[in-house]
């Protein structure tokens, strides 16, 4: 028997997959945006500890922070799609969250410890390496559970991603003028209070995903048993069982359809159908990670004599710029989508994201080796904000289309009211409904 799904009351699962999005994202771009903390960090400490005729050590941190951040994304994001045969999604995401807190208490707790550059330098890389570690599988993890509910729930959680980026470059910004207005001002006090932050943020989201599971309307989507069992008479069924059968090809006919039994594995069968969405997500993030915020944090404004705006255009131009965008980006597929999931346009325009890498190489970026094209300030901003805006509206339909895509495929060969496949199918027309492999 069909069933529908219960009211999301109060849109309150709505609202969890929002903060889910925010809290997955908002630990590491504080991180991120506390990059000038680190740089002045390694800075004091080598003039506190060398003379005068020694010279800097020159740490690379940005550089270093792209690559121990993004390669353990990678290495573990793919360990993910093994994990999940064997680790539950619930442990695996409070796990993540556990070792999320653990990493910014440790970095809140070094704020006011003095100590070797080296040493400092060298358990801020491990930290940042772990904490991507722990971000892949926790975002894999989500993005999984997520892709249960109707697809506009993973444009709530791709939305409160960007959230959290928008969040932590106002932080910074507002860190910015409250220290260069106060004379005295202690920056590390500044510094505690920006990794206290997502370490309370954290806790706030793994209370918010441990509720999830007690809504009606979540726990609709998120029960696997009814297609479990589904399938295990499916596969159990025996010549004896021919009348069962005969009784359900009729309902098929009075419905006007007719039964099919599938002839491919429908897990494998729903991989090869959305093998492209995910080369098209990897190709979104691959384009803004090479450049952002490596070389965009290179960037400098054409307005040197104006301290003030010398002092935040950084903060401005690369982090609120970009976060602002890419919020708006995430946001508007649940406006209007296009091009569609079948259109040849959609690739198209994933592979078009990679104009914006020499674009953005060719701005106003201190110690460019390549010719300036656009020094104004204006060229960058604009630059800024199409690279963005593409980046949150791409990454989030190919989010959205993947699961449409897969429940096409898998409605094809079931039953009305019946599901198979090891994942949950809920009972209502694809494209309305969540499914999991």
């Amino acid at each position: 028997m069909t069933t529908s799904p219960p009211a999301d009351r109060g849109q309150a699962v709505g609202l969890i997959i929002f903060v889910l999005g925010l809290g997955t994202l908002l630990p590491w771009n504080f991180f991120l945006t506390a990059s000038e903390y680190f740089n002045q960090r390694l800075e004091s400490n080598i003039t506190s500890n060398g003379s005068s005729g020694v010279a800097a050590k020159d740490y690379n941190y940005d550089s270093w922070m792209a690559l121990l951040s993004q390669l353990p994304l990678l290495l573990f994001t793919l360990l993910n799609s093994f994990l999940h045969h064997w680790v539950k999604p619930r442990l695996r995401v409070a796990f993540s969250f556990v070792v999320i807190f653990l990493l910014f208490s440790l970095n809140a707790a070094l704020v006011r410890v003095p100590m070797q550059p080296d040493t400092f330098f060298s358990i801020t890389m491990a930290t940042i390496w772990f904490i991507n570690m722990a971000s892949a599988v926790l975002q894999g993890s989500l993005f999984g559970v997520v892709g249960l509910f109707p697809s506009r729930y993973s444009t709530l959680f791709m939305s409160g991603q960007g959230l959290a980026g928008l969040f932590a470059a106002l932080a910074m910004l507002f860190s910015i003028l409250n220290t260069s207005s106060e004379a005295n001002a202690d920056g590390s006090s500044a510094a505690l209070g920006y990794f206290i932050t997502p370490c309370v943020a954290t806790l706030g989201t793994l209370l918010c995903f441990l509720l999830l599971p007690h809504l009606e309307f979540a726990r609709f989507y998120l029960n696997k048993h009814q297609s479990e069992n589904v399938e295990t008479t499916l596969e159990l069924c025996s010549p004896t069982d021919k009348k069962v059968l005969e009784n359900s090809s009729k309902h098929q006919e009075a419905n006007g359809k007719l039964f099919r039994e599938p002839e491919e594995d429908p897990e494998r069968a729903s991989v090869l159908q959305i093998w492209l969405m995910a080369v098209c997500v990897t190709c979104v993030f691959a384009v803004t990670l090479s450049v952002f915020p490596v070389i965009t944090l290179r960037v400098r404004t054409v307005y040197h004599d104006n301290s003030v705006w010398d002092n935040v255009f950084t903060c401005v131009c690369c982090f609120i710029v970009f976060n602002a965008f890419d919020l708006a980006g995430r946001s508007a597929p649940s406006l209007v989508q296009w091009p569609s999931k079948e259109s040849p346009l959609f690739p198209v325009s994933v592979l078009s994201r990679l104009v914006f890498i020499p674009l953005l190489m060719m701005c106003n970026v201190e110690n460019s080796n390549l010719t300036v094209l656009f020094s104004h300030d204006c060229a960058f901003v604009t630059i800024m904000a199409l690279f963005s805006f593409t980046n949150g509206y791409l990454a989030t339909l190919c989010m959205s289309y993947a699961p449409q895509l897969r429940d096409g495929r898998l409605s094809d060969v079931l039953l009305p009211g019946s599901g198979s496949g090891s994942g949950s199918v809920s009972l209502l027309p694809a494209g309305e409904t969540g499914l999991t492999t």
